[in-house]
Formats: C-alpha cells, structure tokens, sequence
C-alpha cells in the first residue's frame, strides 16, 4: 500500500491541468483589469484631444460672441458623446496685469489692456468593472484648457 502511494508521487500526469487551473483565473483577472486600464487611458486621451480641437477652433478664427462658443460646445459634445452639464466653454478677461480673470469685459476700467480668453472644460466619469467587486472606485476626469484669444 505504501508503495503505490509512493509511486503515485513521482507521476506527473495531470500536473499541468492541476497548474493551469491555478494560474488561469489569475491570467484572466490581470487580462480583465488591463483592459479596463486602457479603457481609462483612452478616454482621457479622448478628452485630453477634445479639448486640443476645441482650443484650436478657438484660435482658427473666433468671432467674440455666444454662437460661437454654442457651435464649439455643440461640436464637443457630439464628437465627445458628452451631456450639455459635462462640456462647458466661458469667456473670460484679463484686465491689465491682474492675475485674477474676470467674467465681464465691462469690469475693466476703462483705458487698460484687456486679455480675452476662451476657458474650455470637460469633464466625465468612467466605472472600471473592478469597482462592481468592491475594489477601488470611479475615475473622474476634469480636462482644462485657457486660450488666448485676442
């Protein structure tokens, strides 16, 4: 009897079913959370680019009023598949050499080089599958860009 179960030590059929099941799941789990990483990375490329077309429609010819900034942020949001409250295009003013910016023009004292500026920000959320098990959470993007205008 003990040396059967001696002889059945040294037999290595069926090792590498034992082996692969161990080490598949753990193969698939860090295939899953790859991709879940380059999902990530892509969407904040996307909006990192979205925000790069938008200052360069910016600085291609803006003509200083509010259909303007409607045409970028409707181009945005469709090319971005974002909602109205996650795009937002604002003018804003520098009035001579403050550091703050101002949202009206007509706060500059009168005689001061006045700064226009296009301020553009996206922002979106993306749920990695990994926060469905409890592991980790949403990953909010908040894309910035200030253009100077005229």
């Amino acid at each position: 009897m003990m040396r059967k179960l001696l002889s059945c030590l040294g037999d290595a059929r069926g090792a590498v079913v034992v082996e692969t099941a161990l080490v598949a799941p753990v193969l698939a789990l860090m295939s899953i959370g790859a991709f879940q990483v380059s999902q990530a990375v892509t969407r904040q490329h996307e909006l990192q680019t979205g925000a790069d077309d938008a200052a360069s429609m910016a600085l291609a010819g803006w003509e200083h009023d509010t259909g303007d900034i409607t045409a970028v942020k409707a181009v945005i949001k469709r090319t971005l598949s974002l909602s109205d409250s996650q795009v937002t295009v604002v003018r804003k003013f520098r009035c001579g050499t403050d550091t703050a910016l101002v949202d009206d023009r007509a706060t500059c004292t009168e005689g001061t080089i006045v700064t226009s500026y296009i301020q553009i920000r996206l922002t979106d959320t993306y749920r990695p599958l990994w926060t469905d098990f409890g592991v980790g959470s949403d990953i909010d993007y908040d894309v910035q860009r200030m253009v100077v205008v005229s």
